[in-house]
């Protein structure tokens, strides 16, 4: 449905974009699209109109509601948008066409401008090209901040107005006896003239802007600042030939020195790897390049730029859209998971396409795209993650596959970026070497681009923090350790007497709080899962007492691993919140047991909360903000944890600590959909972006306390002191996470009680020298690193080859039972599953009903088709078993998630546990629309 409508405003929406103010339609938004979307759209308007209007199109993409687009036109002729009211109903855009080169005209003189004109006397005589919303607007602005401000706010909206305006601004100029402001406009309107008759007859020339460059490097409000933006007495001084404009085809990049180095061997066509320290203006780079390609292969080139996360694809996404906004003959389009698009059809229909590299590996192997040949440049950002099983690892696979088998090809150049190519474990130069050239290899890279000649120029904008340690020794004593210890081997003497669990997974060393401790529990339950007795009541019971006594175990280590690093208060309320839940849930006479030891130790645990020791490590982390804000009011701090209970637990101490509360702390997670009591299910972009603006741009939050999600990619603002709180990787993360601190003079401390961990980070630094001789070395001699990457395809090409000799095992025809992976009981069989679209797993058999309890879903979404209206339970003990959906018109689909279940072979009983629908060993048939009837899909009872 709207299919011919859908492609339409995806072939114009260039155009489309360059008009649109969301905010103005917000009728349409609000009618058609989600909370969420809506929220994001409006706020990405704030920053760039342009992106939000992209923003809202690509929502539009994907509705199938009746009568939207009729809507669409009615809203957009209610709001005044007639000039693209017309454009959309005839899908002509010729007069829209027609306002381009006046448009670059008032790119050119918008300095000069908007200092001669009294808007408040035009707009009386503009009412025909300038809507009545947009002259209160101009009005508010010119009481508020002026006339200057007012004057570029009219121009803003004469640059995105949908109506032939420049011949009703020269009039008004001339009624109001605004002369300077008129003889401006004349004196180039026979070069704008000439502009468009150029136009018209080479529509493929590539109109150009000429971009000055921020001292921040990858900000996250725009990297990049147009010449219409930078004072006239600057544009002035840089010399002749700076105020070459539009019409001119500036050719010319302001580039810093380091920044042309790095883009050097791409700019020449070759295959590279760009490796340069977080904040130098990477993404900056990876601008030029594309730009410059698509001037070397005018109507030909097809660019990809890849993100690894939907939180950096994001900010990517719109740098890109504000690059290339002035440029109406480049079409920058954005791709993430979340989206069903034809990406077919996106990449024929755009020059840029910016996605994550999931959707690139599934429209390759859905057949969708035909191949990697139909691209000509492919831009890898964090390229260090071309490893293994990585997305990117399989795109460049499939590239090597078609290099390496065929001489007729015509595959993309291949430009890589990361901050650090230490990927893997190394002990020395040499095996260093091997693992970046294996890296050179997985990309086919045979260049390494990093600063060499202009490394003093790097080091004066790029500030490497100076480290430090604090080692801190652990709590003397901690009566909270003793009875969470006592309390969890009561649980396990217990679990021995329904069962012996350590026959299902035997333990060496009970070291509570740990995470070899939480990796046995995760033994002990996957067996749990696939235990088997003579009587299957008796089976039943064991496996949901087991069950049970295994998840207390989980939650009393988690509080342990909390309480090392956190308020022993923290580590109750986790465990409080969690009683609670079991209390709520299915509460049977086996939770009873274990609610009852922590009832009995509650207040004593509660006394040790309140009047227990500090732990050391908050008392060393308060003295060290305490000293670096008494010295300096206004530093700026990241402090890296690694878990969001952990980032949640600091933010509550932090607020309720006296000396801290002014640090107003912001926290950045990412999106997960765990479900945790202390920290819900994640971040929405939305509030992600929320806080990053709060931290970057008021005094609202001097600390931002962030998980992994910050330390690769996302672009967190200029701070002076990093803090790693227990926070610890490899040579990569290191280097991204330290990369944090870009402010001159800026420190970087790690806080500890474990030497080991220490230690580590004092290896890693000595491995970052290492990495640095090893990339000198195969600099040196690009014969070594071309034979070793030679060698390396040919090896990796013949197991690839091998692998793919192996039979894929087919799937069993026979019948499966699905039983609840808590209590065993009976769900489903699998002969009663579809599979919709590939990844959703309907329940045909309406008696499922009977064995389930639903109850509203608390975050209902549409993706796809789908709407989430329930989640669904088992009735017995209340396990997660998935959600309830409506599809199309059809209401009450059951869709199951398979970890929530045990697979049992009806014949020989045995069981088997999946954590992926891929993973199983049955088949399924596709959902079939003609098997739901009114008679075997009736009202739900």
């Amino acid at each position: 449905m709207y299919e011919l409508e859908k492609e339409n405003l995806r072939r114009f929406s260039r155009y489309i974009v360059q008009v649109l103010r969301p905010s103005y339609i917000r009728v349409f938004l609000t009618a058609y699209l989600d909370e969420e979307s809506v929220e994001r759209i409006l706020s990405e308007e704030k920053s760039s109109v342009s992106s939000a209007a992209q923003m809202l199109l690509e929502k539009m993409w994907q509705l199938e509601e009746a009568g939207w687009f009729q809507a669409f036109l009615d809203t957009l002729h209610n709001s005044e948008y007639t000039g693209l009211y017309a454009a959309v109903s005839k899908w002509d855009f010729k007069e829209l066409e027609e306002l381009q080169p006046f448009k670059r005209l008032l790119d050119r003189i918008e300095p000069s401008i908007t200092k001669n004109m009294k808007p408040r006397e035009l707009l009386a005589h503009m009412s025909d090209c300038i809507t009545q919303r947009e002259c209160e607007e101009i009005r508010a602005v010119e009481d508020q901040c002026g006339c200057v401000a007012a004057s570029e706010r009219l121009v803003a909206s004469l640059r995105r107005s949908d109506k032939p305006w420049f011949k009703i601004l020269k009039m008004a100029l001339d009624t109001c006896s605004q002369k300077l402001a008129l003889q401006l406009l004349e004196l180039n309107t026979d070069e704008s003239e000439k502009c468009a008759s150029d136009d018209e007859e080479s529509m493929g020339t590539m109109a150009t802007v000429r971009f000055e460059y921020r001292e921040e490097g990858e900000s996250d409000d725009g990297l990049l600042k147009s010449i219409n933006e930078i004072s006239l007495a600057d544009r002035l001084s840089e010399g002749a030939g700076v105020v070459a404009g539009v019409s001119e085809r500036a050719e010319e990049r302001k580039l810093r020195e380091y920044q042309k180095e790095l883009a050097i061997a791409a700019f020449s066509g070759q295959n590279t790897i760009i490796c340069a320290p977080t904040g130098c203006g990477k993404t900056i780079v990876a601008l030029a390049i594309c730009e410059h390609h698509l001037k070397k292969f005018p109507g030909k080139a097809k660019v990809v730029f890849m993100a690894t996360k939907v939180e950096v694809y994001e900010q990517q996404y719109k740098l890109f859209i504000q690059h290339f906004s002035k440029d109406p003959d480049v079409r920058v389009t954005g791709v993430c998971g979340e989206m069903e698009v034809c990406l077919r059809t996106v990449v024929e229909s755009n020059d840029v396409v910016v996605l994550t590299p999931q959707c690139l590996v599934n429209a390759l192997q859905d057949g969708e795209l035909e191949s990697l040949q139909v691209f000509t440049l492919l831009l890898l950002d964090e390229c260090h993650n071309t490893t293994g099983k990585h997305p990117y690892n399989n795109i460049m696979n499939r590239y090597l596959d078609i290099k390496l088998t065929s001489t007729a090809h015509t595959l993309p150049q291949v430009v890589g970026l990361t901050a650090s190519v230490g990927i893997s474990s190394f002990k020395n130069q040499q095996e260093a070497e091997i693992n970046i050239c294996q890296l050179c290899a997985n990309l086919d890279a045979r260049v390494i681009s990093t600063v060499t000649t202009h490394i003093d120029e790097l080091r004066s904008y790029v500030h490497i923090p100076e480290k430090d340690f604090f080692e801190v020794p652990p709590r003397t004593s901690d009566p909270f350790i003793r009875i969470m210890c006592n309390i969890m081997s009561n649980i396990e003497e217990l679990a021995k007497k329904v069962y012996n669990i350590e026959t299902l997974s035997p333990i060496v060393n009970r070291d509570y709080g740990s995470q070899k401790y939480e990796q046995w529990i995760v033994a002990v339950q996957k067996g749990c899962k696939l235990l088997q007795l003579d009587d299957p009541e008796q089976e039943r019971r064991v496996c949901r007492a087991l069950f049970n006594y295994t998840e207390h175990l989980r939650k009393y280590n988690d509080a342990l691993i909390i309480n090392e690093d956190a308020r022993t208060k923290d580590a109750l309320d986790y465990l409080q919140a969690f009683i609670d839940q079991v209390r709520a849930a299915g509460y049977d006479d086996t939770e009873r047991k274990l609610t009852a030891f922590f009832d009995a130790q509650r207040d004593q645990l509660q006394h040790l909360a309140t009047e227990g020791q500090e732990n050391p490590k908050l008392q060393e982390l308060k003295f060290i903000l305490e000293e670096e804000y008494r010295n300096n009011d206004q530093t700026r701090t990241v402090l890296f944890v690694r878990t969001r209970a952990l980032a949640d637990a600091l933010k509550k101490w932090i607020d309720e600590t006296d000396s801290l509360k002014f640090l107003k702390p912001g926290v950045l997670i990412g999106r997960g959909r765990r479900s945790s009591q202390l920290v819900g299910s994640g971040m929405t972009l939305t509030s992600q972006k929320g806080v990053l603006d709060s931290f970057k741009s008021s005094d609202q939050n001097k600390i931002l306390i962030a998980t992994s999600v910050a330390d690769e990619g996302i672009d967190i603002p200029t701070c002076n002191l990093v803090l790693m709180y227990e926070y610890v990787g490899n040579v990569v993360k290191m280097v991204q996470v330290r990369g944090r601190g870009r402010a001159a003079g800026s420190r970087c401390f790690l806080i500890s009680s474990r030497k080991e961990r220490i230690e580590k980070e004092k290896q890693n630094m000595q491995r970052e020298k290492i990495v640095e001789k090893a990339i000198a070395s195969l600099q040196s001699s690009p014969e070594k690193l071309q034979a070793k990457v030679d060698l390396f395809q040919k090896n990796d090409k013949i197991k690839r080859h091998y692998m793919s000799l192996s039979p894929e095992k087919p799937r069993a025809v026979g019948s499966y039972k699905l039983l609840c992976a808590k209590c065993e009981m009976f769900a489903c069989f699998s002969h009663d599953l579809r599979v919709l679209k590939e990844c959703h797993h309907i329940v045909l058999d309406r008696s499922v009903f009977q064995r389930c309890a639903t109850e509203p879903h608390h975050n209902p979404k549409s993706f796809g088709g789908i709407t989430k209206t329930q989640k669904m339970y088992c009735k017995e003990c209340k396990h997660d078993w998935g959600i309830i959906a409506s599809y199309l018109s059809i209401r009450d689909l059951p869709i199951v998630k398979i970890d929530s279940f045990v697979i049992q072979n009806v014949e020989t009983l045995q069981k088997q546990w999946y954590r992926k629908w891929r993973d199983v060993t049955f088949a399924m048939q596709e959902f079939d629309l003609t098997e739901i009837t009114p008679e075997t899909w009736g009202v739900r009872e």
